[in-house]
């Protein structure tokens, strides 16, 4: 087997040369001096870890990292919960137990007393001590929360208890006890630490589970490949790869990054990036993706991405950046949080006044007041919308759908108007030339020429049918001079001195040639379905030339759209020379997608530059009765305008640079990963390979995340509604602050579970 070899020798030395390009990095983040972020409040950024000044919750890399599993807060709380649990459980035998069995005889009261008060110093104060300084630092930055609350509870218990170990006389005779000593609340102090630890550890270890999906696509990057040079096949580290490297991938291998297969044949899995269990055949031409995997084939591949541009470095930065975005209702639920903390010291004070005062039973109001501060649960508020996103943002990345910020997520649901481009959406993209007619004096291999010639400058998928055609044939390109693409109209140039103008019959007869200028044409649109009151203006770009009649061919171009083919004219020196008939192939997938979507109450319609026949030959195909055809790339996001002042949720699905004002210009702009980048980075949601299935998938998600935010806050709306009240004795029960600090801790774990159900959702 012989491989004509681009050597890596040859440019070694170029300036872009470099091997610092590696598809993902996946070295510890603190190693790349990272940006560190909180989830719940991504405005805070800093350059190395510590804890949100807002809400205390420890800081996340903003770029994901591999994950050797460790966590050094987790282990830190750890150590700090087993020191805890080791103590207090002596402490709370002596203290409960001192309830049904006498101890006098072994250990009196008081000494017990000094006993509980040196065991629980070092509870609360060590083992606590992460929790003293979150308030601390959120007292400094004036923004109180979850351990503001933890301090002040457990604080005030352990100061009261101290006081009365260590200074009994300052309090009034009513606060002994028959045995001469005051009641204390270490037991109290040391079970909310120990229960609170145990919660930030389930926490803790929740939230590294909402990550999974973004750690399970970094694990994908295969570690070596096998680069072909003159000297034969090495094996080399991933990260000697280069853009134009030849790679030898073996059945079984992955990928090792994303490029063009140049010899061979293969079916890929494309299941972990996708989300599609059935093998992608794959032959020459056809793009693969890194980290994929060859299952039975061999082949030969050229580098096209690496590093950042990768498809799987793309994927993870997408979700990754997804995850540090809000939505409204979580803004929503952050200002709530910014004064609750304040209405629950603010109500703790009270039930200790209303206790003392009113009831004479200052005991009772201490434990009430402190089980007020130590019940009241922000984080479960503050977790309720953040938590359930990165789910689903995870849960989205490992079905084919890339959700770009949470917005998108939340608006998802809400949309009642899908616009969907037809080219490389609902049909494959790959269109093939299938007819080549003639004008009077032209041949078809002459036509051919000039005609791929000049579309061998363009990247439009019609483009390619006639340059693809050309090479079937083995024709020799010409060269060509001052080449023009007026978006969305045609193409321009000049061919061995000849004049060439390329597009539809509009284009060719507007009286334009291949130079530019500035004329200005308001014309009427194309408008179906009653949108008649849209007026276009189109930007006329070329210096006007004698007019091209298209009246020879426009029967046969006539039948043949109604074949449901694309018809291309082409003028040499302003004369009609040929018509191309293009076609191309309905995805199997969109018959289905359209179906449902449909049947989900959608409307779907669709938006296309082709002509009217062959759109409504598409349309009528897959059950679309809605269509706008010959539509300019200026027009389509006036008509996105027009649906949006109906009071209509839009979503717009496109591919191309075309499609990028009306990505930009919809309510949600949903891109093909197939498309350009210029249609990817005007989109808030990417399909990968192009599938409108996908488009199902990132519905139904929508709706069941936003169905799993409302099921949070309502739990930790109602905990907190029926959990303060009940603290504070107004049913006329008396709850400890040990089942209060029990609670607090099990209701962010309990929103963190809802949320992870969303991993086990079908879509």
């Amino acid at each position: 087997m012989t491989h004509n070899i681009d050597m890596h020798e040859n440019h070694a030395h170029h300036k872009d040369c470099c091997h610092t390009n590696a598809p993902v990095v996946l070295q510890d983040t603190k190693q790349l001096n990272a940006i560190y972020t909180c989830p719940m409040h991504p405005q805070i950024r800093q350059d190395k870890p510590g804890n949100c000044p807002i809400c205390g919750m420890a800081l996340e890399a903003e770029v994901t990292a591999s994950d050797d599993g460790f966590d050094e807060e987790l282990s830190d709380f750890k150590k700090r919960f087993l020191v805890a649990l080791i103590l207090t459980l002596p402490i709370f035998a002596m203290e409960m137990g001192g309830h049904f069995f006498d101890f006098s005889t072994i250990l009196s009261a008081k000494t017990s007393q000094m006993i509980q008060l040196v065991l629980s110093s070092f509870v609360v104060f060590w083992s606590g001590f992460p929790f003293f300084k979150k308030a601390a630092d959120s007292l400094k930055n004036r923004s109180s929360n979850m351990f503001t609350l933890i301090a002040l509870g457990t604080g005030v218990a352990w100061v009261y208890s101290f006081v009365a170990v260590l200074f009994p006389t300052t309090f009034p005779q009513e606060f002994f006890t028959h045995e001469g000593i005051i009641a204390v609340y270490f037991e109290a102090s040391s079970v909310i630490i120990v229960l609170v630890l145990l919660g930030q550890i389930l926490e803790i270890k929740a939230r590294k589970n909402t990550s999974n999906a973004i750690q399970a696509l970094i694990k994908l990057t295969p570690t070596i490949a096998h680069r072909l040079t003159k000297n034969g096949e090495e094996e080399i580290d991933i990260e000697q790869i280069q853009v134009g490297d030849l790679l030898h991938v073996r059945p079984g291998e992955k990928i090792p990054a994303d490029g063009e297969i140049v010899e061979g044949v293969s079916n890929i899995d494309e299941s972990m990036i996708t989300g599609e269990s059935m093998p992608v055949k794959k032959q020459i031409g056809d793009k693969i993706i890194g980290a994929t995997i060859n299952q039975d084939g061999s082949f030969v591949m050229k580098v096209l991405q690496m590093g950042e541009d990768s498809m799987l470095s793309k994927i993870i930065k997408m979700v990754s950046e997804a995850k540090r975005s809000q939505t409204k209702i979580q803004k929503l639920a952050d200002q709530i949080s910014s004064w609750f903390v304040p209405l629950v010291i603010g109500i703790s004070i009270l039930t200790f006044f209303v206790w003392t005062v009113f009831f004479g039973d200052s005991i009772r109001g201490l434990i009430s007041a402190v089980a007020v501060l130590i019940i009241a649960c922000p984080c479960a508020l503050g977790l309720a919308t953040p938590m359930s996103i990165i789910v689903a943002l995870g849960k989205g990345a490992s079905n084919g759908v890339l959700i770009k910020n949470a917005e998108s997520l939340e608006r998802m649901e809400k949309v009642d108007v899908i616009v969907v481009d037809k080219t490389g959406t609902l049909t494959e993209g790959k269109p093939h030339l299938t007819k080549i007619i003639p004008a009077k004096n032209f041949s078809e291999t002459e036509v051919l020429t000039l005609a791929a010639s000049i579309e061998n400058q363009s990247e439009h998928p019609l483009a390619k049918a006639i340059t693809n055609a050309a090479k079937e044939r083995q024709i020799n390109l010409q060269e060509v001079r001052n080449f023009i693409t007026p978006i969305g109209k045609g193409v321009s140039g000049e061919v061995e001195n000849k004049k060439i103008l390329i597009g539809n019959s509009r284009f060719l007869e507007e009286n334009k040639g291949p130079v530019a200028n500035q004329l200005s044409e308001k014309s009427e649109p194309l408008i179906y379905n009653g949108l008649s009151s849209l007026k276009m203006v189109r930007n006329g770009d070329l210096r006007q030339s004698h007019k091209v009649s298209c009246e020879e061919l426009k029967p046969q171009a006539d039948e043949l759209k109604a074949e449901g083919a694309t018809v291309i004219f082409m003028a040499v020196d302003q004369k009609l020379s040929a018509i191309f008939a293009i076609e191309d192939a309905i995805k199997p997938s969109s018959f289905d997608a359209v179906k449902t979507l449909q049947n989900l109450g959608l409307r779907i319609v669709m938006l296309t530059g082709d002509n009217k026949k062959t759109a409504e030959k598409v349309a009528k195909k897959l059950g679309i009765s809605e269509i706008f055809a010959e539509v300019l790339p200026e027009d389509k996001s006036k008509i996105i305008s027009e649906f949006k002042s109906k009071r209509s949720i839009v979503a717009m699905v496109g591919d191309g640079i075309n499609d990028a004002p009306a990505l930009a210009m919809a309510d949600i702009g949903i891109a093909v990963a197939n498309g350009t980048d210029v249609a990817i980075e005007s989109a808030g949601i990417v399909l990968l390979q192009g599938d409108l299935a996908k488009l199902v998938k990132a519905h139904k998600l929508s709706k069941k995340t936003m169905r799993n935010i409302k099921e949070n806050l309502f739990f930790a709306f109602g905990y907190n509604a029926l959990g303060i009240p009940l603290a504070a004795g107004l049913f006329g029960f008396h709850l400890s602050p040990i089942f209060a600090a029990a609670a607090m801790s099990l209701s962010s774990v309990s929103v963190i579970a809802n949320s992870l159900r969303l991993k086990t959702i079908k879509i």
